[in-house]
Protein backbone atom coordinates (compact mmCIF):
# COMPACT_ATOMS: atom_id res chain seq x y z
CA UNK A 1 0.00 0.00 0.00
CA UNK A 2 1.67 3.34 -0.86
CA UNK A 3 1.34 6.01 1.70
CA UNK A 4 -0.06 9.33 0.79
CA UNK A 5 2.09 12.17 0.43
CA UNK A 6 0.99 15.56 1.97
CA UNK A 7 2.77 18.65 0.13
CA UNK A 8 2.90 22.10 1.48
CA UNK A 9 3.17 25.32 -0.42
CA UNK A 10 4.62 28.16 1.07
CA UNK A 11 3.12 31.87 0.23
CA UNK A 12 5.28 34.46 0.08
CA UNK A 13 3.87 38.16 1.11
CA UNK A 14 2.34 39.99 -1.58
CA UNK A 15 4.90 42.55 -2.95
CA UNK A 16 3.95 46.12 -2.35
CA UNK A 17 4.56 49.17 -4.40
CA UNK A 18 7.02 51.55 -3.04
CA UNK A 19 6.59 55.13 -2.75
CA UNK A 20 6.60 56.68 -6.05
CA UNK A 21 9.69 59.08 -6.81
CA UNK A 22 10.10 62.27 -8.20
CA UNK A 23 10.83 63.14 -11.70
CA UNK A 24 12.34 65.99 -12.98
CA UNK A 25 13.53 66.63 -16.52
CA UNK A 26 17.13 66.28 -16.80
CA UNK A 27 19.51 69.66 -15.93
CA UNK A 28 22.58 69.61 -17.83
CA UNK A 29 26.23 71.42 -16.92
CA UNK A 30 27.12 74.07 -19.17
CA UNK A 31 30.78 74.90 -20.32
CA UNK A 32 32.68 76.45 -22.82
CA UNK A 33 35.54 74.76 -24.74
CA UNK A 34 39.05 76.91 -25.28
CA UNK A 35 38.05 77.06 -29.21
CA UNK A 36 34.49 78.71 -28.14
CA UNK A 37 32.31 75.73 -28.37
CA UNK A 38 29.77 75.57 -26.22
CA UNK A 39 28.76 72.28 -24.37
CA UNK A 40 26.00 71.24 -22.56
CA UNK A 41 26.54 67.42 -20.86
CA UNK A 42 23.63 65.31 -18.93
CA UNK A 43 24.85 62.11 -17.19
CA UNK A 44 22.12 59.43 -17.19
CA UNK A 45 23.52 56.80 -15.38
CA UNK A 46 22.53 53.62 -17.32
CA UNK A 47 22.07 55.24 -20.75
CA UNK A 48 24.88 53.12 -22.11
CA UNK A 49 23.76 54.56 -25.90
CA UNK A 50 25.46 57.80 -25.88
CA UNK A 51 23.61 60.91 -27.88
CA UNK A 52 25.25 63.92 -29.13
CA UNK A 53 23.64 66.66 -30.97
CA UNK A 54 26.03 69.28 -32.46
CA UNK A 55 23.87 72.65 -33.57
CA UNK A 56 25.92 74.72 -36.06
CA UNK A 57 24.24 78.38 -36.79
CA UNK A 58 24.05 77.81 -39.88
CA UNK A 59 20.15 78.61 -40.89
CA UNK A 60 18.68 78.32 -44.27
CA UNK A 61 17.76 81.81 -44.20
CA UNK A 62 21.65 82.44 -44.65
CA UNK A 63 21.70 80.55 -47.87
CA UNK A 64 21.90 82.95 -50.76
CA UNK A 65 18.49 82.83 -52.58
CA UNK A 66 19.91 80.84 -55.90
CA UNK A 67 21.43 78.04 -54.21
CA UNK A 68 18.61 77.40 -51.47
CA UNK A 69 19.34 73.89 -50.70
CA UNK A 70 22.87 74.01 -50.06
CA UNK A 71 22.73 74.16 -46.02
CA UNK A 72 21.19 70.40 -46.50
CA UNK A 73 23.42 69.31 -49.27
CA UNK A 74 25.93 70.01 -46.76
CA UNK A 75 24.29 69.00 -43.95
CA UNK A 76 24.33 65.03 -45.67
CA UNK A 77 27.60 65.78 -47.03
CA UNK A 78 29.42 65.80 -43.71
CA UNK A 79 29.03 61.71 -43.71
CA UNK A 80 30.73 61.51 -47.06
CA UNK A 81 34.53 61.95 -45.76
CA UNK A 82 37.31 64.00 -44.69
CA UNK A 83 40.91 64.83 -45.46
CA UNK A 84 41.80 61.37 -44.47
CA UNK A 85 39.01 59.24 -45.46
CA UNK A 86 36.84 59.04 -47.94
CA UNK A 87 33.45 58.62 -47.88
CA UNK A 88 33.15 54.34 -48.04
CA UNK A 89 36.03 54.55 -45.27
CA UNK A 90 34.12 56.89 -43.14
CA UNK A 91 31.24 55.04 -43.25
CA UNK A 92 32.66 52.11 -41.98
CA UNK A 93 34.86 53.51 -39.23
CA UNK A 94 31.19 54.81 -38.53
CA UNK A 95 29.91 51.19 -38.58
CA UNK A 96 32.81 49.45 -36.58
CA UNK A 97 31.93 52.12 -33.59
CA UNK A 98 28.25 50.94 -33.69
CA UNK A 99 27.27 54.53 -34.37
CA UNK A 100 24.99 56.26 -36.08
CA UNK A 101 25.25 60.33 -37.71
CA UNK A 102 22.30 62.15 -39.24
CA UNK A 103 22.70 65.63 -39.72
CA UNK A 104 19.48 68.17 -41.24
CA UNK A 105 19.04 71.67 -42.09
CA UNK A 106 16.69 73.70 -40.58
CA UNK A 107 15.92 77.43 -40.12
CA UNK A 108 17.55 77.71 -36.92
CA UNK A 109 20.25 76.02 -38.09
CA UNK A 110 22.27 72.61 -39.27
CA UNK A 111 21.93 70.04 -36.44
CA UNK A 112 24.16 67.10 -36.72
CA UNK A 113 22.98 63.74 -34.51
CA UNK A 114 25.28 60.96 -33.15
CA UNK A 115 24.23 58.27 -31.16
CA UNK A 116 26.95 55.80 -30.25
CA UNK A 117 27.94 52.96 -27.32
CA UNK A 118 29.49 54.55 -24.33
CA UNK A 119 32.26 52.32 -24.59
CA UNK A 120 32.98 53.59 -28.05
CA UNK A 121 32.43 57.48 -27.63
CA UNK A 122 36.00 58.47 -28.40
CA UNK A 123 36.39 56.89 -31.49
CA UNK A 124 33.12 58.36 -32.86
CA UNK A 125 33.84 62.08 -31.30
CA UNK A 126 37.06 62.01 -33.43
CA UNK A 127 35.19 60.78 -36.40
CA UNK A 128 32.50 63.30 -35.81
CA UNK A 129 35.27 66.27 -35.01
CA UNK A 130 36.64 65.49 -38.45
CA UNK A 131 33.72 65.59 -40.14
CA UNK A 132 33.26 69.31 -38.77
CA UNK A 133 36.92 70.21 -39.13
CA UNK A 134 37.95 68.84 -42.14
CA UNK A 135 35.10 67.73 -44.21
CA UNK A 136 36.29 66.68 -47.84
CA UNK A 137 33.12 67.84 -49.45
CA UNK A 138 34.31 65.86 -52.79
CA UNK A 139 32.81 67.33 -56.27
CA UNK A 140 31.37 63.37 -57.35
CA UNK A 141 29.80 63.13 -53.72
CA UNK A 142 28.13 66.56 -53.91
CA UNK A 143 26.89 66.17 -57.51
CA UNK A 144 25.36 62.53 -56.35
CA UNK A 145 23.82 64.36 -52.93
CA UNK A 146 22.12 66.86 -55.76
CA UNK A 147 20.67 64.22 -57.68
CA UNK A 148 19.50 62.57 -54.74
CA UNK A 149 17.53 65.49 -53.59
CA UNK A 150 16.29 66.47 -56.92
CA UNK A 151 14.85 62.82 -57.24
CA UNK A 152 13.18 63.58 -53.86
CA UNK A 153 11.55 66.50 -54.59
CA UNK A 154 8.75 64.85 -57.11
CA UNK A 155 7.09 62.46 -54.50
CA UNK A 156 7.29 64.95 -51.98
CA UNK A 157 5.27 67.47 -54.29
CA UNK A 158 2.79 64.00 -55.47
CA UNK A 159 2.42 63.57 -51.42
CA UNK A 160 -0.52 65.63 -50.38
CA UNK A 161 0.68 66.81 -46.71
CA UNK A 162 3.95 67.83 -48.18
CA UNK A 163 2.02 70.30 -51.34
CA UNK A 164 -0.26 71.21 -48.47
CA UNK A 165 2.56 72.46 -46.29
CA UNK A 166 4.22 74.24 -49.57
CA UNK A 167 1.45 76.06 -50.35
CA UNK A 168 0.35 77.01 -47.20
CA UNK A 169 4.27 78.36 -46.68
CA UNK A 170 3.99 80.52 -49.86
CA UNK A 171 0.58 82.07 -48.27
CA UNK A 172 0.95 82.42 -44.78
CA UNK A 173 4.61 84.36 -45.30
CA UNK A 174 5.61 87.42 -47.77
CA UNK A 175 7.77 86.05 -51.11
CA UNK A 176 10.89 87.87 -49.29
CA UNK A 177 10.62 85.46 -46.73
CA UNK A 178 12.86 82.69 -46.38
CA UNK A 179 9.55 81.09 -44.69
CA UNK A 180 7.50 81.39 -47.87
CA UNK A 181 9.98 79.21 -49.38
CA UNK A 182 10.39 75.23 -49.53
CA UNK A 183 13.03 75.01 -46.42
CA UNK A 184 15.34 72.47 -48.51
CA UNK A 185 15.05 74.47 -51.58
CA UNK A 186 13.13 74.32 -55.15
CA UNK A 187 13.91 72.39 -57.92
CA UNK A 188 15.33 75.12 -59.95
CA UNK A 189 18.19 76.50 -56.85
CA UNK A 190 19.26 72.85 -55.94
CA UNK A 191 20.14 71.79 -59.33
CA UNK A 192 22.70 74.96 -58.80
CA UNK A 193 24.49 73.88 -55.80
CA UNK A 194 27.58 72.48 -56.56
CA UNK A 195 30.92 71.45 -53.96
CA UNK A 196 32.50 75.15 -54.17
CA UNK A 197 28.88 76.04 -53.14
CA UNK A 198 28.77 73.92 -50.03
CA UNK A 199 32.26 75.13 -49.39
CA UNK A 200 31.23 78.87 -49.22
CA UNK A 201 28.45 78.29 -47.26
CA UNK A 202 30.78 75.93 -44.66
CA UNK A 203 33.34 78.61 -45.02
CA UNK A 204 30.70 81.46 -44.22
CA UNK A 205 28.64 79.86 -41.07
CA UNK A 206 30.35 77.04 -39.52
CA UNK A 207 32.90 77.64 -37.02
CA UNK A 208 33.37 76.32 -33.06
CA UNK A 209 32.78 79.60 -31.61
CA UNK A 210 28.86 79.60 -32.93
CA UNK A 211 28.57 76.29 -31.87
CA UNK A 212 27.12 73.92 -29.52
CA UNK A 213 27.59 70.40 -28.55
CA UNK A 214 25.14 68.54 -26.07
CA UNK A 215 25.69 65.41 -25.36
CA UNK A 216 23.69 62.89 -22.67
CA UNK A 217 24.18 59.17 -21.80
CA UNK A 218 26.13 56.95 -18.99
CA UNK A 219 29.75 59.09 -18.65
CA UNK A 220 30.65 56.51 -15.98
CA UNK A 221 34.63 56.51 -16.32
CA UNK A 222 34.57 58.92 -18.91
CA UNK A 223 36.82 61.95 -18.90
CA UNK A 224 34.89 63.63 -21.33
CA UNK A 225 36.51 67.08 -20.69
CA UNK A 226 39.45 65.25 -21.79
CA UNK A 227 37.49 63.63 -24.62
CA UNK A 228 36.17 67.41 -25.98
CA UNK A 229 39.69 69.04 -25.92
CA UNK A 230 41.11 66.09 -27.85
CA UNK A 231 38.10 66.23 -30.45
CA UNK A 232 35.94 68.94 -30.73
CA UNK A 233 38.40 71.10 -28.68
CA UNK A 234 40.46 70.41 -32.23
CA UNK A 235 38.78 72.01 -33.86
CA UNK A 236 39.70 75.96 -35.22
CA UNK A 237 38.09 78.96 -36.69
CA UNK A 238 37.42 82.69 -35.91
CA UNK A 239 34.92 84.79 -34.62
CA UNK A 240 32.02 85.63 -36.40
CA UNK A 241 30.23 89.05 -36.10
CA UNK A 242 26.49 88.69 -35.19
CA UNK A 243 23.78 87.66 -37.93
CA UNK A 244 20.77 89.41 -38.22
CA UNK A 245 17.74 87.85 -37.81
CA UNK A 246 14.43 88.91 -39.83
CA UNK A 247 11.50 89.34 -37.91
CA UNK A 248 9.06 86.04 -38.84
CA UNK A 249 6.17 88.24 -40.76
CA UNK A 250 2.96 86.23 -41.07
CA UNK A 251 -0.41 87.18 -42.98
CA UNK A 252 -3.00 85.24 -41.56
CA UNK A 253 -6.54 86.86 -42.82
CA UNK A 254 -9.30 84.24 -43.73
CA UNK A 255 -8.82 82.78 -47.06
CA UNK A 256 -8.81 79.54 -48.98
CA UNK A 257 -6.45 78.00 -50.93
CA UNK A 258 -6.90 74.97 -53.13
CA UNK A 259 -4.36 72.93 -54.88
CA UNK A 260 -6.38 71.27 -57.79
CA UNK A 261 -5.68 67.52 -57.70
CA UNK A 262 -8.17 66.38 -60.33
CA UNK A 263 -9.70 62.94 -59.63
CA UNK A 264 -8.21 62.47 -55.88
CA UNK A 265 -10.64 60.94 -53.98
CA UNK A 266 -9.48 62.15 -50.75
CA UNK A 267 -9.08 66.07 -49.84
CA UNK A 268 -5.71 67.15 -47.68
CA UNK A 269 -6.69 69.81 -45.03
CA UNK A 270 -4.17 72.12 -43.97
CA UNK A 271 -5.94 75.31 -41.52
CA UNK A 272 -3.28 77.61 -39.87
CA UNK A 273 -2.30 80.55 -38.36
CA UNK A 274 0.76 82.50 -36.58
CA UNK A 275 0.86 82.27 -32.93
CA UNK A 276 3.27 82.81 -30.14
CA UNK A 277 6.07 81.29 -29.61
CA UNK A 278 7.82 79.48 -26.14
CA UNK A 279 9.05 82.85 -25.06
CA UNK A 280 5.27 83.68 -24.50
CA UNK A 281 3.85 83.54 -20.79
CA UNK A 282 0.70 82.04 -23.02
CA UNK A 283 2.94 79.14 -24.19
CA UNK A 284 1.84 76.70 -21.32
CA UNK A 285 -1.59 77.14 -21.67
CA UNK A 286 -1.53 76.96 -25.38
CA UNK A 287 -0.09 73.60 -25.16
CA UNK A 288 -2.84 72.64 -23.17
CA UNK A 289 -5.82 74.29 -24.82
CA UNK A 290 -4.39 73.20 -28.76
CA UNK A 291 -3.91 69.64 -27.07
CA UNK A 292 -7.19 69.53 -25.93
CA UNK A 293 -8.55 70.41 -29.08
CA UNK A 294 -6.80 68.29 -30.95
CA UNK A 295 -4.08 66.31 -29.61
CA UNK A 296 -5.18 62.87 -29.39
CA UNK A 297 -7.68 60.48 -30.62
CA UNK A 298 -9.90 61.64 -27.79
CA UNK A 299 -10.08 65.34 -28.61
CA UNK A 300 -12.54 67.50 -29.38
CA UNK A 301 -12.05 67.48 -33.02
CA UNK A 302 -11.77 63.31 -33.14
CA UNK A 303 -14.92 63.37 -31.46
CA UNK A 304 -16.64 65.03 -33.79
CA UNK A 305 -15.08 64.69 -37.29
CA UNK A 306 -14.07 61.01 -36.66
CA UNK A 307 -16.33 59.43 -34.34
CA UNK A 308 -19.48 61.31 -34.86
CA UNK A 309 -19.24 61.95 -38.24
CA UNK A 310 -16.75 58.97 -39.46
CA UNK A 311 -15.41 62.14 -41.80
CA UNK A 312 -11.65 61.37 -41.35
CA UNK A 313 -8.98 58.60 -39.42
CA UNK A 314 -8.21 61.48 -37.69
CA UNK A 315 -7.48 65.51 -37.26
CA UNK A 316 -4.67 66.88 -35.45
CA UNK A 317 -4.05 70.48 -34.23
CA UNK A 318 -0.23 71.66 -33.00
CA UNK A 319 1.79 74.41 -32.08
CA UNK A 320 4.88 74.51 -33.84
CA UNK A 321 7.56 77.14 -33.13
CA UNK A 322 9.19 78.46 -36.75
CA UNK A 323 11.90 80.40 -35.04
CA UNK A 324 12.58 81.90 -31.28
CA UNK A 325 15.37 84.74 -30.93
CA UNK A 326 17.41 85.95 -27.83
CA UNK A 327 15.04 88.78 -27.09
CA UNK A 328 11.87 86.94 -27.32
CA UNK A 329 10.42 87.89 -30.55
CA UNK A 330 9.82 84.25 -32.44
CA UNK A 331 6.60 83.00 -33.30
CA UNK A 332 4.77 79.80 -33.78
CA UNK A 333 2.94 78.19 -36.53
CA UNK A 334 -0.55 76.91 -35.04
CA UNK A 335 -2.40 74.07 -37.28
CA UNK A 336 -5.13 71.74 -37.47
CA UNK A 337 -4.35 69.25 -40.38
CA UNK A 338 -5.71 66.07 -41.65
CA UNK A 339 -7.73 64.34 -44.70
CA UNK A 340 -11.75 63.44 -45.27
CA UNK A 341 -13.32 61.98 -48.30
CA UNK A 342 -13.45 64.54 -51.36
CA UNK A 343 -17.74 64.47 -50.78
CA UNK A 344 -17.64 65.30 -47.42
CA UNK A 345 -14.97 68.67 -47.74
CA UNK A 346 -17.48 71.06 -46.89
CA UNK A 347 -19.56 69.41 -44.17
CA UNK A 348 -15.82 68.78 -42.48
CA UNK A 349 -14.68 72.05 -42.60
CA UNK A 350 -18.06 73.00 -41.37
CA UNK A 351 -18.11 70.98 -38.18
CA UNK A 352 -14.63 71.85 -37.73
CA UNK A 353 -15.61 76.08 -37.76
CA UNK A 354 -18.76 74.74 -35.80
CA UNK A 355 -16.47 73.29 -33.19
CA UNK A 356 -14.62 75.79 -32.88
CA UNK A 357 -17.31 78.29 -32.47
CA UNK A 358 -18.55 75.76 -29.33
CA UNK A 359 -15.23 76.07 -27.96
CA UNK A 360 -15.21 79.89 -28.03
CA UNK A 361 -19.16 80.07 -26.45
CA UNK A 362 -18.88 77.31 -23.52
CA UNK A 363 -15.09 76.35 -23.50
CA UNK A 364 -13.09 73.20 -22.63
CA UNK A 365 -14.38 71.25 -19.70
CA UNK A 366 -12.23 70.25 -16.40
CA UNK A 367 -12.20 66.20 -18.13
CA UNK A 368 -10.58 67.93 -21.20
CA UNK A 369 -7.75 69.64 -19.23
CA UNK A 370 -7.24 67.03 -16.69
CA UNK A 371 -6.59 64.46 -19.70
CA UNK A 372 -4.50 66.89 -21.54
CA UNK A 373 -2.09 67.37 -18.35
CA UNK A 374 -2.31 63.57 -17.90
CA UNK A 375 -1.13 62.98 -21.51
CA UNK A 376 1.28 65.85 -21.57
CA UNK A 377 2.59 66.04 -17.92
CA UNK A 378 2.13 61.98 -16.92
CA UNK A 379 3.90 60.38 -19.95
CA UNK A 380 7.22 62.69 -19.56
CA UNK A 381 9.21 60.05 -17.78
CA UNK A 382 8.58 57.45 -20.31
CA UNK A 383 9.08 59.90 -22.98
CA UNK A 384 12.55 60.79 -21.63
CA UNK A 385 13.61 56.64 -21.09
CA UNK A 386 16.40 57.38 -24.09
CA UNK A 387 19.68 59.93 -24.05
CA UNK A 388 18.34 61.13 -27.63
CA UNK A 389 15.37 62.16 -26.10
CA UNK A 390 16.67 64.38 -23.40
CA UNK A 391 19.80 65.55 -26.35
CA UNK A 392 17.40 66.60 -28.69
CA UNK A 393 14.85 68.98 -26.04
CA UNK A 394 18.64 70.33 -24.66
CA UNK A 395 18.82 70.98 -28.04
CA UNK A 396 15.73 72.46 -29.21
CA UNK A 397 16.26 74.94 -25.75
CA UNK A 398 19.92 75.73 -27.33
CA UNK A 399 17.55 76.67 -30.67
CA UNK A 400 15.09 78.95 -29.64
CA UNK A 401 17.47 80.65 -27.02
CA UNK A 402 15.37 79.30 -23.81
CA UNK A 403 17.60 78.74 -20.41
CA UNK A 404 18.51 75.00 -19.75
CA UNK A 405 15.23 74.14 -17.02
CA UNK A 406 12.97 75.44 -19.21
CA UNK A 407 11.55 72.02 -19.78
CA UNK A 408 11.74 71.17 -16.11
CA UNK A 409 9.41 74.51 -15.60
CA UNK A 410 7.32 73.89 -18.71
CA UNK A 411 5.77 70.81 -17.08
CA UNK A 412 5.36 72.86 -13.48
CA UNK A 413 3.86 75.39 -15.56
CA UNK A 414 1.38 72.81 -17.29
CA UNK A 415 0.13 71.36 -14.19
CA UNK A 416 -0.55 74.63 -13.21
CA UNK A 417 -2.44 75.74 -15.92
CA UNK A 418 -6.30 75.77 -15.40
CA UNK A 419 -9.39 75.38 -17.64
CA UNK A 420 -10.21 79.06 -18.07
CA UNK A 421 -6.65 79.47 -19.21
CA UNK A 422 -6.22 76.37 -21.80
CA UNK A 423 -9.65 77.72 -23.26
CA UNK A 424 -8.72 81.31 -23.67
CA UNK A 425 -5.43 80.37 -25.55
CA UNK A 426 -7.17 77.63 -27.74
CA UNK A 427 -10.07 80.50 -28.69
CA UNK A 428 -6.73 82.63 -29.38
CA UNK A 429 -5.00 80.05 -31.31
CA UNK A 430 -8.30 79.72 -33.58
CA UNK A 431 -10.13 82.25 -34.09
CA UNK A 432 -12.73 81.35 -37.06
CA UNK A 433 -12.16 84.59 -38.68
CA UNK A 434 -8.54 84.86 -38.81
CA UNK A 435 -7.59 81.02 -40.49
CA UNK A 436 -5.64 80.30 -43.85
CA UNK A 437 -7.04 76.92 -45.07
CA UNK A 438 -5.32 75.24 -47.84
CA UNK A 439 -7.08 72.32 -49.56
CA UNK A 440 -4.90 69.65 -51.93
CA UNK A 441 -7.92 67.60 -53.98
CA UNK A 442 -9.90 67.76 -56.75
CA UNK A 443 -11.04 71.51 -57.20
CA UNK A 444 -14.14 70.69 -59.34
CA UNK A 445 -15.76 68.62 -56.64
CA UNK A 446 -14.94 71.03 -53.93
CA UNK A 447 -14.59 74.83 -55.30
CA UNK A 448 -18.59 75.21 -54.81
CA UNK A 449 -19.65 73.93 -51.53
CA UNK A 450 -16.41 75.67 -49.85
CA UNK A 451 -17.47 78.73 -51.31
CA UNK A 452 -20.52 78.53 -49.75
CA UNK A 453 -19.31 77.92 -46.49
CA UNK A 454 -18.64 81.97 -46.38
CA UNK A 455 -14.95 80.93 -44.31
CA UNK A 456 -12.89 83.38 -46.75
CA UNK A 457 -12.02 83.74 -50.56
CA UNK A 458 -11.33 81.25 -52.28
CA UNK A 459 -8.79 80.39 -55.13
CA UNK A 460 -7.54 78.09 -57.17
CA UNK A 461 -3.88 76.86 -57.71
CA UNK A 462 -3.80 74.82 -61.33
CA UNK A 463 -0.58 72.25 -61.90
Amino acid sequence: MTEAVTTTMTFHPRPVGGAPTPWAFPAPERSTLANGLTVLRCHRPGQQIVAVEVLLDAPVEAEPEDVEGVATIMARAFSEGTEALDAEEFASEMERCGATLDAHADHPGVRLSLEVPASRLAKALGLLADALRVPAFPADEIGRLVANRLDEIPHELANPARRASYALSAELFPADSRFSRPRLGSEQSVARVDAAAVRAFYRAHVRPATATAVVVGDLTGIDLDELLAATLGAWTGDAAAPRPVPPVVIDDHARVVIVDRPGSVQTQLLIARGGADRHDAVWPAQVLGVYSLGGTLTSRLDKVLREEKGYTYGVRAMAQVLRSGPDGDGASLLAISGSVATEVTGPALADTWQVLRVLAEGGLTDDERDVAVQNLVGVAPLRYETASAVAGTLADQVEQHLPDDYQARLYERLANTGTVEATAAAVNAFPPDRLVVVLVGDAAAIEKPVTELGIGPVTVVRG
